[in-house]
This record gives structure tokens, sequence and C-alpha cells, in this order.
């Protein structure tokens, strides 16, 4: 796979192989961070753990109920925060660049799916 981009309503994601420090690129509409192959993997990792864990909690809570559910690596750190079908997603870096980003409502799962499309060659 060449270089690949991929965007919708308030979500964009990169993938460039042949990078030489940031091979991928996760950002919204007004803000972009370039990540390096292993905070990519480690982003994909946590970002499916935490949409499938909200998926499962939608059976738990009652319909007015709020969750927040994080998780981290070395690399990184991410929350999805609100109701298990309506959440926002918040990302921050740990590296030495310390960038922070986060995406509305209803973004994490179009992450997900369009993440799908680079996954195999993470």
């Amino acid at each position: 796979m060449e270089r690949f981009i991929q965007s919708g309503d308030g979500w964009r994601i990169g993938w460039h192989p042949h990078g030489s420090k940031y091979q991928g690129l996760v950002g919204a509409n007004d803000w972009a961070i370039e990540l390096t192959k292993a905070e990519l993997n480690d982003f994909c990792r946590l970002l499916n753990q935490l949409v499938e864990t909200m998926s499962q909690m939608k059976a738990e809570l009652m319909e007015e109920e709020k969750i927040s559910c994080e998780a981290e690596t070395d690399l990184l750190w991410i929350e999805v925060e609100g109701y298990p079908d309506r959440y926002s997603l918040r990302l921050i870096i740990h590296s030495d660049r310390r960038c922070e980003g986060n995406w509305t409502e209803g973004i994490a799962p179009n992450l997900v799916t369009a993440l799908e499309r680079i996954k195999d060659e993470l």
C-alpha cells in the first residue's frame, strides 16, 4: 500500500508506510497529529477495545447514564466519554511531542472503520 488518506465529517486518518519517522496521521477537521507506526498500532488497538467496551455497556446502563472509559500504553492515552451510543474520544501522546487531540460524539466508530483498511499494513 502506498500513501493512504481517508477523511469524513470530523475525522482524518493517514498512512504512509515509507515515512522516515512518522507513518501515521490522525486528526479532525482543524487539527492533525503525525504518529509513529508503534503509536498508530497502539491507537488502533486501544480504540478498538474502547469502542467494543462502549458497545457492551449499552446493555448494562440506563438510557440517561453516561460513562467514561480510558486505556493507556507507554506511548499514548485515550478516553471515550458519554453515552454508549454517543461518545467523544480524546487522545494524548506521551512522547516528547506531548500532543493532544479530541473528536466529537459519533466519530470513534468511523475511525475504527477507516483503520480497518490499513490494519494489515501495520
